[in-house]
């Protein structure tokens, strides 16, 4: 059992059983073994590659996406770019050599921000930045001035936690993490139920033993975003694999050297994160008052002309180099990759139209 593993098990010793959401966040943010506050997990090195890894398109379209989206209110004054979660920098990077291309008033005029609480990632992000200007870091979105906000997230929700409740014969009940009788950690139904109006549609027809999972921390994030962009302009761009509807299903996962593991198997040492269910983001952002639009991630970056930027990029590329690009976009965008398990969701004040999102 990892050091991690250990101390939740003495948790839940003097304790009793815990939610899946408190494990999740005992794993990915405990200050002494949590995933993100001792790991570096991106890249070829870590546990799983991000799109701003794979392709230096993903943040060139992100940059002309924040762009257009800057340019549609009319070019406001004092604007932040900001990423939440921003890995090890290597979106932002992008997005400012764009920006500096595309929309150089932008980019002068703006100011950079990067929202993270992980001190080592903290440090990684500062390295990959060090030639590409002046940046602010936060460790949380309060922190931010109160200017018009353009925020960017990759990969950010699917990481914070979920709560699981699992169908039982006397109706759905939250899904703990216990002992058994090894002393080793196991799921099990515990004594907890949930309001019936957040289950899914097609809740009732679910079998015993179907799971469903809901996430307060995710609402609560895009409603602090949602309500700074409806304050103060702005526009918000998150982009993450999961559902467009809610649905019955069991999403929790690990990560541990590009490869699934067990969820509970190394507490600490492997990433976890669950589907987003983009909908209830969406809802989120319009009850604040704002628009939201959602396509796949192959829809926004096509839209975005992924296949335009491939083609200058292999102009007066050899051969290899061509196979190479053609491979990231299909890897981004293709059908069979993150293409439709990826979603990116627009969060926009009424009426504003930016492209891809257009339709």
């Amino acid at each position: 059992m990892t050091p991690l593993g250990k101390r939740i098990a003495e948790l839940i010793e003097a304790l009793g059983p815990i939610s899946v959401s408190e494990y999740m966040a005992l794993c990915l943010s405990d200050p002494d073994y949590g995933y993100y506050t001792t790991r570096q997990p991106f890249g070829r090195d870590g546990d799983f590659t991000t799109a701003p890894e794979i392709s230096q398109m993903f943040g060139e379209l992100v940059g002309v996406w924040l762009a257009s989206a800057w340019q549609a209110l009319d070019s406001p004054a004092g604007a932040m770019v900001v990423e939440i979660g921003p890995g090890r920098g290597t979106l932002m990077k992008d997005i400012a050599r764009t920006l500096a291309r595309a929309a150089p008033a932008l980019r002068d005029g703006a100011t950079f921000h990067l929202i993270e609480t992980s001190p080592g990632l903290r440090d990684v992000q500062a390295a990959t930045l060090a030639d590409s200007g002046s940046f602010t870091w936060h460790a949380d979105i309060a922190e931010l001035p109160d200017r018009p906000l353009f925020i960017v997230g990759n990969e950010l929700f699917d990481a914070l936690p979920v709560h699981q409740y699992v169908r039982a014969a006397n109706g759905w009940r939250e899904r703990v993490v216990g002992l058994d009788d090894d002393d080793a950690l196991r799921f099990y139904a515990g004594a907890g139920s949930v309001d019936p109006s957040l289950l899914p549609r097609d809740a009732d027809a679910a079998p015993e033993g179907a799971i469903i999972e809901i996430s307060p921390a995710r609402a609560a994030l895009m409603h602090k975003i949602a309500g700074r962009i409806a304050a103060r302009s702005g526009a918000g761009l998150f982009i993450d694999y999961g559902y467009a509807v809610p649905a019955v299903g069991d999403t929790l996962q690990a990560m541990l050297k590009h490869a699934y593991d067990d969820p509970l198997v190394h507490p600490g040492e492997a990433d976890l994160t669950a589907h987003v269910d983009f909908s209830a983001l969406a809802q989120t952002a319009r009850q604040t008052g704002l628009d939201a639009h959602l396509l796949t991630q192959g829809e926004f970056l096509l839209g975005m002309g992924l296949l335009e930027r491939a083609g200058q990029l292999g102009a007066r590329a050899d051969a290899a180099t061509r196979e190479r690009i053609s491979g990231e976009v299909e890897r981004l965008a293709g059908p069979e990759a993150m293409g439709t398990l990826f979603k990116a969701l627009a969060v926009l004040p009424p009426g504003v139209a930016v492209e891809s999102f257009r339709r």
